[in-house]
């Protein structure tokens, strides 16, 4: 069983940054694939970006050049760095993980089966 435990959320101006991490238990983060997922009112849930291990990651085109998504293993933490927000990066994020998968095809956001709770991120322009 994977715990996911996601903080670094808050309000921020358009062009900030913010840092997300998500702190995982039960499973050593650098045998599971992680993603970040966020999503909007009244929107569905859209896949931010995935990472398996370096060089094995994937983002959304909407967050190309903007976002860095990483993983320290000796701390067992996933995090997201948001750089040049907008405010329609506005949304609950979301952690998720699972021990198996790519990061690297088409359905890259399809099959994790743990989730963290969600940390809030407010974009104002």
């Amino acid at each position: 069983q994977v715990q996911l435990v996601e903080s670094g959320g808050g309000s921020v101006q358009a062009g900030g940054s913010l840092r997300l991490s998500c702190a995982a238990s039960g499973y050593s983060s650098s045998s599971l694939r992680m993603a970040w997922f966020r999503q909007a009112p009244g929107k569905e849930r859209e896949g931010v970006a995935c990472i398996r291990w370096i060089g094995h990651t994937k983002y959304a085109d909407s967050v190309k050049g903007r976002f860095t998504i990483s993983k320290d293993n000796a701390k067992n933490t996933l995090y997201l760095q948001m750089n040049s927000l907008k405010p329609e990066d506005t949304a609950m994020y979301y952690c998720a993980a699972d021990v198996s998968g790519t990061c690297l095809s088409g359905t890259w956001s399809a099959g994790f089966g743990y989730w963290g709770q969600g940390t809030q991120v407010t974009v104002s322009s």
